[in-house]
């Protein structure tokens, strides 16, 4: 049999093509009739806030390597100016269909629901005279018009900002005629207007986009001169810092010093009115050093994520998904004490279908007991006011010994991660902020309780972060343990991010920097060997990404040796399946639905005896080799039975799945009429919660 190089680039997926794909999955959400019409606007502004951050990370990324190292390769042999282009296509394929799916799906079908955004060449009489007066009297005294000339240079533009630029003619009061001014809105105010019940006749909702306010009042700014174009236009900035591990004496200061510049980092792309003359888009991007293939016209508001506001403001459940209750498992439902609970057995969430309550609990539990002597946590995102800090800082005040070790590097987080070290230091907590050069990205939680004459470990390990709100939006599995070992383990990896000193050897958990991807690679190979010894051999696997190339060589090696691979793949994957002689055996699937799929989850059959891990990593260089991460295993034959399940529910949903196909691009399952329609995430919510 004919050798086969696995490091073939043609086997290959690039990384930043996969993730544009996976914002087609999301954008095709919102065309769907069988969702409910205000989720479906939901599913084209989250389309467009992944893009927005794809070029703000992504692109960036690529055209810094641009610039120092042209001619570098990625495992799937582009060089950067080959990603680019390629980029270039697809992204503005997808920015048209987001306008096309605006213009010509929802709003149509939002009016025919009296949800009216109304245009201001159909304001009525009232309605102009109503904006009129709120122009004057909510926008004018905070709009800063800056006329273009020597005094005037072109004014610093915020990351992602709306602005206006506008040609003029005529003689201002000094006599002055630059012929362009910039308007630069400030992101105090909002977005979408919501005209008031007596102007409308209380006949349906009507939003107006204070875009068009100010197209429409602009005038009033520059009294005496004529306006000749007033065009919207945003810019999009390189938001990704650099930290230089080998300089850092303070890791917080550094921090602090790069956030400050992150509103103004190097310009990746120019959205403007797709009406803007050529003249002045030239202009623009002379100014911001651009060139054409980073122009995107809009057609419609530049910041389409914008209008995600709305959801909230309009009380109709018939457009949005049904509300649901999330369960409380019954081993924790029965008791009070969460620790006599997990005493009796470890216990596995599954949010948000289950509660993160008691996670909160916990720890709240663990700041009032008494016999609790310390509590040990990670924090990678937490979101504002979080009752988990709460509970931290209570626990300090108590007396307890609290450790967070906060990573301040959680990207878009990191002035939040600032504030709350500040507020647990004032508590007396002691916060360190884990080792540089990795990101602490395990979620873990450790709290040591005095039982007469022992000392208990109570563990919590998550494959998501301690964050009640996107535990709301995000699927995710939790598990409780006193189990000793495991306990054991946990509180080795905390030494290792608190102090310092030589790796110990964990007794069960795989942990990156260290054991998680060799440990990952030999559970690989250990499925070829029962593959060619003639027995079963299946290995499945769930993550946001799949990127790193030694693992995918390894799955590689796995289905050339007859090995059935079932990959659950979110967001991107670089691997790619169906190939001959090379991943015949391998099937990529992505659900897209209600929740963002977030559980990691790495099973291997083992000969029959089923080993299944939960983790904070996903197969990625970085979750691999760049972060500390955790991998736990679920011993209990009832719990890893569950997850097994959960699993084949994903694997059996046609409803939601999408295929990766050889060639990169994804096919939606498709269905027959005799079929029964499966959607994996509605299953659970019908299984584990009560819907309303």
């Amino acid at each position: 049999m004919q050798t086969i190089d696995l490091k073939q680039p043609q086997l290959y997926i690039n990384r930043e093509l996969s993730l544009l794909e996976f914002n087609v999955r999301v954008l095709a959400e919102a065309k769907k009739d069988d969702i409910p019409l205000l989720e479906r606007l939901n599913y084209l502004c989250i389309s467009c806030s992944n893009l927005d951050e794809f070029f703000e990370v992504r692109v960036a990324s690529v055209l810094q390597m641009a610039n120092i190292d042209p001619e570098a390769r990625g495992v799937d042999g582009l060089t950067p100016a080959e990603q680019l282009a390629q980029i270039d296509i697809k992204a503005h394929q997808l920015v048209a269909e987001q306008y096309k799916v605006l213009n010509e799906l929802l709003i149509p079908q939002l009016q025919a629901e009296n949800i009216h955004f109304i245009r201001r060449d159909h304001w009525t009489a009232q309605q102009r005279e109503w904006l009129g007066d709120y122009f004057n009297e909510a926008l004018l005294p905070i709009l800063t018009p800056v006329g273009l000339d020597s005094a005037h240079p072109f004014p610093r533009i915020l990351n992602k900002s709306l602005n206006f630029i506008i040609s003029l003619t005529g003689k201002d009061a000094f006599g002055r005629n630059s012929g362009r001014a910039i308007l630069q809105a400030p992101r105090a105010l909002p977005r979408i207007i919501q005209l008031p019940a007596e102007i409308t006749k209380g006949d349906g909702q009507h939003f107006v986009f204070l875009s068009s306010i100010i197209h429409a009042f602009v005038n009033e700014l520059f009294v005496g001169m004529t306006i000749k174009g007033c065009h919207q236009f945003r810019v999009t900035r390189n938001s990704d810092f650099f930290v230089d591990d080998d300089a850092i004496d303070d890791l917080l200061h550094a921090v602090e010093g790069e956030l400050a510049m992150r509103n103004y980092g190097d310009e990746v792309r120019l959205e403007i009115d797709g009406n803007c003359p050529d003249e002045t888009i030239d202009f623009l991007l002379s100014h911001f050093n651009l060139s054409r293939d980073r122009l995107f016209l809009a057609h419609g508001p530049v910041n389409l994520n914008r209008i995600q506001s709305i959801y909230s403001s309009i009380d109709r459940p018939d457009l949005k998904f049904s509300p649901f209750k999330s369960a409380t498992p019954p081993a924790l439902a029965r008791h009070k004490d969460l620790f006599a609970a997990i005493r009796k057995q470890d216990i596995l969430l599954h949010h948000p279908f289950e509660s993160f309550s008691p996670v909160v609990e916990f720890i709240r539990q663990a700041a009032a007991d008494p016999d609790v002597l310390a509590i040990k946590q990670t924090l990678y995102r937490t979101g504002t006011n979080s009752p988990i800090v709460s509970a931290l800082i209570k626990a300090a005040l108590a007396g307890k010994a609290v450790t967070v070790v906060i990573e301040l590097r959680a990207r878009f987080d990191e002035k939040e991660n600032i504030d709350l070290a500040a507020k647990l230091q004032e508590a007396a907590a002691h916060v360190v902020f884990g080792v540089v050069g990795y990101k602490t990205h395990a979620k873990m939680c450790l709290v040591l309780r005095r039982e007469g004459k022992i000392l208990r470990n109570y563990v919590h390990l998550g494959t998501g972060n301690y964050h009640p709100k996107t535990a709301k939006l995000y699927t995710d599995y939790g598990l409780f343990t006193c189990n000793k070992e495991m306990g054991e383990d946990v509180r080795r990896v905390f030494m290792q991010l608190t102090s310092l000193g030589k790796v110990t050897q964990l007794h069960k958990l795989l942990q990156s920097p260290f054991t998680l991807h060799k440990g990952l690679i030999e559970k690989i190979e250990r499925e070829i060997q029962f593959a060619q010894e003639g027995k079963s051999a299946k290995i499945i696997i769930k993550v946001n990404a799949v990127v790193e190339e030694q693992a995918i060589q390894a799955l590689y090696r796995a289905s050339q040796a007859g090995v059935v691979v079932k990959l659950i793949v979110r967001g991107v994957c670089c691997l790619r399946p169906g190939v001959k002689g090379v991943s015949e055996n391998i099937e990529v699937r992505s659900i897209v639905g209600r929740f963002l799929e977030h559980t990691r989850v790495y099973a291997f059959a083992n000969g029959g005896n089923w080993e299944v891990y939960c983790a904070s990593a996903d197969l990625m260089n970085r979750n691999m080799f760049r972060r500390v991460e955790t991998c736990f295993p679920i011993e209990s034959k009832k719990l890893h039975d569950r997850i097994l399940n959960d699993l084949n529910c994903y694997l059996n949903d046609n409803s939601q799945a999408w295929l990766l196909q050889s060639d990169g691009e994804y096919k939606q399952v498709s269905i027959s009429e005799t079929q029964e329609p499966k959607r994996a995430q509605t299953m659970l919510l019908n299984e584990l919660a009560e819907v309303k």
